[in-house]
């Protein structure tokens, strides 16, 4: 697990958490005393990661400064957007390829926490030979997400937005792991998004989705932020 890099998408303005965001970038929102990233890292580097690449963007300088004031046991990169141009969570990525370093490597989104086994999710990856895997969770309890549709033998076989909310349906889950082909499917300063250009179009082409029982927390309203708070603070007690 050492030698796998975790990319962090930090990019986002996050609108939707209003002035809470006006002057850091929504994962430098705290949760207690420390920034939700801090919280993300910790979780991550618990099961061996120990290099992480940071894909900033909307007031990166916060993030930059935080990392590089606080001495840690990991290392951080950081991949620079350009200011005022979008590049989407793809183009993130994408951008960050001379970065990362690893032949197959993590993908988190910078706003959300999963409690899972990391280690089992690569073990996964690799049995499958995938090309991506994507975590899945039920959709049941969330009505604002696309539906994930996957084989028996749990390859994705079908992407649709906001639809078929149900006991056999799953939601993305937001922690990825990709192998380093996926670079080539993926245009160079490009606004491009994984979730709706990439994964649609990896259908058939080793893309599989492992499926757990844990809810996705994240921060993404000020209402989630709230719910995040008591979640975490209780996780960070433990």
């Amino acid at each position: 697990m050492k030698k796998i890099d975790a990319v962090i998408l930090c990019g986002g303005i996050g609108r939707r958490l209003g002035a809470i965001t006006k002057d850091i970038p929504k994962p430098m929102v705290m949760i207690g005393n420390r920034p939700f990233l801090d919280i993300l890292i910790e979780h991550i580097s618990s099961f061996g990661l120990r290099r992480f690449v940071l894909c900033v963007g909307y007031k990166k300088e916060a993030i930059e400064d935080h990392f590089r004031a606080h001495k840690s046991d990991v290392t951080i990169v950081f991949s620079e957007e350009h200011e005022g141009k979008l590049l989407g969570t793809g183009g993130a990525i994408k951008n960050a390829e001379s970065s990362i370093k690893s032949n197959r490597f993590l993908v988190m989104n910078g706003d959300s926490f999963l409690s899972i086994d990391l280690g089992r999710f690569l073990e996964f990856h690799d049995k499958k030979r995938a090309a991506v895997s994507i975590v899945l969770t039920k959709a049941a309890k969330r009505d604002d997400t696309g539906s994930v549709r996957v084989s028996g033998r749990g390859e994705i076989i079908a992407f649709s937005e906001k639809d078929g909310i149900g006991d056999e349906v799953y939601m993305n889950a937001g922690v990825y792991a990709f192998d380093s082909s996926v670079f080539s499917h993926i245009p160079p300063d490009t606004l491009f998004s994984i979730e709706y250009d990439l994964f649609p179009s990896m259908v058939g082409k080793g893309i599989y989705g492992y499926v757990v029982d844990s809810e996705v927390v994240d921060i993404g309203t000020p209402e989630r932020l709230e719910k995040a708070k008591v979640f975490l603070t209780g996780v960070h007690k433990r």
